[in-house]
């Protein structure tokens, strides 16, 4: 494990992708390395932000851009703190979450990528395909996927 020195971790700011965020950051502890906190988004339809400006009033920044994505990275970096992960970077990039990880990952040359199984044992993920599944073959580094659900 010591020859890691860049780590990924995709958060959507799920329960199960935090479970990732801690292994990953505990990880990065260990080694010393990088950990990069990564999301994907995508921006909200011209329509749809209408409706959620008029129905948000003020608060209706909180659903437009990337501002999901950074509220999901902030709290994953609050857990990798508190995991004891101390150089941590953070990445919000539109786009599908296995192309931006994939892409991230040889961009930043990461030596690993760290993603939840959820979605690896659902009707959805065998028939449309996972994030961890379609990572296992697409990233340039080793990919780890941690037990985050009970796989059901």
């Amino acid at each position: 494990m010591s020859g890691y020195r860049v780590i990924l971790v995709g958060t959507d700011g799920s329960d199960s992708s935090f479970g990732a965020v801690d292994r990953a950051a505990e990880l990065a502890a260990a080694t010393g390395a990088t950990l990069l906190l990564a999301t994907a988004y995508s921006p909200m339809p011209a329509r749809q932000r209408a409706g959620a400006a008029e129905q948000l009033g003020d608060l209706a920044y909180k659903v437009q851009g990337s501002t999901p994505a950074d509220d999901a990275l902030r709290a994953a970096r609050g857990r990798a703190v508190a995991a004891g992960a101390a150089d941590i970077e953070q990445a919000a990039v539109e786009g599908e979450a296995v192309d931006v990880i994939a892409r991230l990952a040889r961009e930043r040359a990461a030596d690993l990528v760290v993603v939840g199984n959820r979605g690896l044992n659902t009707l959805a993920g065998r028939i449309l395909g996972s994030v961890p599944a379609s990572l296992s073959h697409r990233a340039p580094c080793d990919v780890l996927i941690v037990r985050t659900t009970d796989g059901r």
